[in-house]
């Protein structure tokens, strides 16, 4: 006689077989198929080192999120190489879906007809949410048409504030609390430092985007007809004008005692700050980082100072830095990955990640919201600066960016002419006269060359 149990036994045991191999048939099937491919969208940039590490982080983390698209940052070199390679792929049919253009590529980029896929578009196309309200104004005004669409993704974003060395304050009798809000304090501040030993009152980086544009959108002084060039072709530089006179007169005279003491283009002044030549120096809000890690002394942040006789100011700084513009002609499936990576991309959390980590401004209220919920302003101070700063006033036709074709060159010329300035080469006027005209030709030379 078979035990209960022993016969429930024996009678299971071709089931279990039964179903073993069905496993095993169901997995070598699984092998033999393809998985499904991922969807693979190349990011065309601009960012190495730390930064560009920082980038492919986020690329990771958006790739780990979901499993339907592979973002892949490819590093092309600088702004201009990285902006010209995409259209040069462009034509050649072998461009990415998305590319970073530093924000005075800005015109160039719309002058690309038929090569570029709006953002507010693709993300209404894809079904993803998307409402521009959600961004920081002085950020998403500069890439926005006159309609108020976002024409590119805002990604990383700064604005030049006041660095100062609070140790150096100190020992000139003034408070490190305090930095000067006006320019006349700013001169005022300089000649005590001196007195007390400090070679230079203070310096800039990039001369053009600190003494000339966030000047005059500080001040709501346009340097453009047509609204700074968002109202199309046909604008005409206005940049002899009283703010300018009176600011570059400034700059040349203090130059003269080194109350002002001129460093080069770009961060090429960084230097005289970092030593402890000079004892301020308006940079970046994303240079913050490299200040911290040069700088032997307690560093203080300031806004912008303004001119207090000129009306409107203070009004709201403009950004730097770049933006994700998408390129037509990839397949399909690509745009629904690349709208589900901007949706990723304005997630809080993420922003705040970026905007903690690098010094960039968050792109979101939100982000914003939530770097001051952790308690980062609190920890970090100073790092909310940039921030007040672009948001303290709605952005105006004068405030809200620049977009003239050949910026990049015309940049280059405004530098020249001030550097003639400062030198003494050149009279303030001629030099202006210069700038404008010189500019002007630029904007007739790309408008002929983009009818």
């Amino acid at each position: 006689m078979v035990h209960p149990s022993s016969a429930r036994s024996v009678s299971a045991r071709p089931v279990l077989r039964g179903t073993l191999a069905a496993s095993i048939l169901a997995a070598a099937c699984a092998m033999a198929l393809p998985a499904a491919a991922q969807t693979q969208i190349q990011w065309w940039h601009a960012m190495s080192g730390p930064l560009g590490e920082k980038l492919e982080k986020i690329a990771a983390d958006f790739n780990a999120s979901q499993g339907d698209y592979k973002v892949v940052p490819v590093y092309k070199g600088s702004y201009p190489e990285t902006m010209t390679g995409a259209i040069a792929a462009f034509r050649a049919k072998q461009h990415p879906a998305i590319v970073q253009v530093f924000e005075v590529g800005t015109a160039t980029m719309m002058a690309a007809k038929g090569a570029i896929y709006p953002t507010y578009k693709l993300m209404a196309d894809a079904g993803e949410p998307f409402d521009p309200k959600a961004y920081l104004p002085a950020v998403t005004g500069y890439y926005t048409d006159t309609a108020g669409n976002m024409l590119s993704f805002p990604f990383n974003s700064s604005t030049p504030i006041l660095y100062y060395n609070k140790d150096l304050f100190t020992k000139a009798g003034l408070d490190p609390a305090a930095p000067p809000r006006t320019w006349p304090q700013m001169e005022a501040a300089a000649k005590k430092l001196q007195a007390a030993g400090t070679a230079c009152g203070f310096t800039t980086q990039w001369p053009s985007w600190v003494n000339l544009e966030n000047l005059s959108a500080w001040h709501n002084v346009g340097i453009g007809t047509l609204e700074n060039g968002f109202g199309g072709f046909g604008t005409e530089l206005t940049i002899d004008n009283a703010l300018t006179v009176k600011h570059w007169g400034a700059l040349a005279e203090w130059q003269k005692t080194k109350v002002f003491d001129y460093g080069g283009r770009q961060a090429k002044a960084d230097p005289k700050f970092f030593s402890g030549e000079c004892a301020m120096s308006i940079a970046s809000s994303a240079a913050r980082a490299g200040v911290l890690a040069n700088a032997r002394f307690e560093v203080g942040y300031g806004m912008m100072p303004y001119w207090p006789d000129m009306p409107g100011a203070p009004q709201n700084s403009i950004i730097g830095g770049a933006t994700l513009w998408v390129l037509t002609g990839r397949p399909a499936e690509e745009y629904k990955g690349v709208a589900r990576f901007f949706t990723y991309l304005s997630k809080p959390e993420v922003q705040a990640w970026w905007h903690q980590n690098t010094g960039y401004l968050p792109i979101t209220k939100a982000a914003y919201d939530l770097s001051k919920a952790q308690g980062f302003y609190e920890k970090n101070p100073g790092t909310d600066v940039s921030i007040l700063q672009m948001t303290l006033k709605t952005p105006t036709a004068n405030s809200k960016g620049l977009r003239f074709g050949s910026f990049v060159q015309i940049r280059d010329v405004i530098e020249e002419e001030l550097e003639e300035t400062l030198s003494g080469r050149k009279t303030l006027q001629a030099a202006l006269a210069a700038a404008q005209k010189r500019g002007n030709d630029l904007l007739r030379a790309f408008e002929k060359a983009n009818p």
